[in-house]
């Protein structure tokens, strides 16, 4: 029932919540100490993330990943509700379970196939086309205007990550290359849906994890339960479990959803490159493997596309007037 202390957007308010309840990006008069502490604690997600690869292999029982997933995602949602005790309310139940299945129900899915079909680097080459696609997506839900800094930024960083990951070996099988462009699109379209719909007033951003981990993580359960449980699960499986659940999940998803809120999703999106990197330089520091000069310059580019995805330069006002359809300001 809508109206004073209505519940349709969200929590009980005093007024009623608009449809939309996205706090805008930081002001460029706004603190400059604050964006980036807000920036810094957003890129800690991508690089728990970029341990997934690493935990994974050491740690985890091999041949479960939709399992693994599903028990990433599920009990740190639960725990989320049982810590926060907020549930979504009217039209937050479908937006909830929508964004919880692109950012992480379908998602998941997607990344596993592609990197069970296609080598390694070629999987993270293409998720690293996410920024990419959200500089895209950016302009035809929220109506940003067209970037051609971000956009060609977006393609430097793809040739980045592609330097530092991709090798000889690497291999095109079209249904893996379908599946990782498949996880890029789905996640661009969830942290852009994110930033477009917010979070409902009163809501804090562990209780909006909570929401998306569990629809996700339920979504994902009929596909762990087909794969199978682990039969054995030692100490070190155990920890892998724990950190991928509440750092890699609880943690990473309530800082990175509290960055979409307050960042540009596209400067947010070019964060994401964090993650192959940090997998990469894991790999050389703790599994022995080589970096050659080409990584090392891919390894370059894709933090100089990082960096330069945070900003976007000022339009000089007859500028702006020449890319305006009829010249019109």
């Amino acid at each position: 029932m809508a109206g004073a202390g209505s519940t349709v957007d969200g929590m009980t308010t005093t007024a009623p919540p608009s449809s939309t309840t996205a706090s805008p990006p930081l002001s460029a008069s706004g603190s400059a100490a604050l964006r980036l502490r807000t920036t810094a604690l957003t890129a800690m997600t991508p690089i728990v993330w970029g341990t997934t690869y690493l935990v994974t292999t050491e740690l985890l029982p091999p041949g479960h990943p939709l399992f693994a997933a599903a028990a990433r995602a599920l009990p740190a949602g639960l725990l989320a509700l049982a810590l926060t005790r907020t549930l979504p309310r009217g039209s937050w139940w479908w937006r909830a379970a929508v964004l919880g299945v692109l950012n992480i129900g379908a998602f998941f899915p997607l990344l596993f196939i592609a990197a069970e079909r296609l080598p390694g680097g070629v999987a993270a080459t293409m998720g690293a086309t996410t920024p990419f696609v959200v500089a895209i997506l950016s302009v035809a839900v929220l109506g940003e205007r067209w970037s051609r800094w971000r956009l060609t930024w977006g393609v430097v960083g793809v040739l980045g990550v592609g330097l530092v990951v991709l090798g000889p070996e690497a291999g095109l099988d079209p249904a893996g290359v379908l599946a990782g462009l498949g996880g890029a699109g789905v996640m661009a379209l969830g942290v852009t849906l994110a930033k477009k719909w917010g979070r409902p007033p009163g809501v804090g951003p562990m209780a909006f994890a909570g929401w998306l981990l569990t629809a996700g993580g339920l979504a994902l359960l009929p596909l762990a339960l087909v794969e199978g449980v682990p039969a054995q699960v030692d100490a070190g499986g155990l920890a892998g479990y724990l950190w991928l659940g509440i750092v890699g999940g609880l943690v990473a998803y309530t800082l990175w959803f509290a960055g979409i809120r307050r960042l540009s999703v596209t400067a947010v999106a070019f964060l994401g490159l964090l993650s192959p990197l940090t997998a990469a330089v894991l790999g050389a520091a703790v599994l022995g493997e080589s970096m050659e000069p080409p990584q090392l310059l891919g390894f370059g580019l894709a933090l100089l596309a990082l960096v330069a995805g945070q900003v976007v330069p000022r339009r000089r006002p007859a500028l702006e007037r020449s890319l305006t359809p009829g010249g019109a300001a």
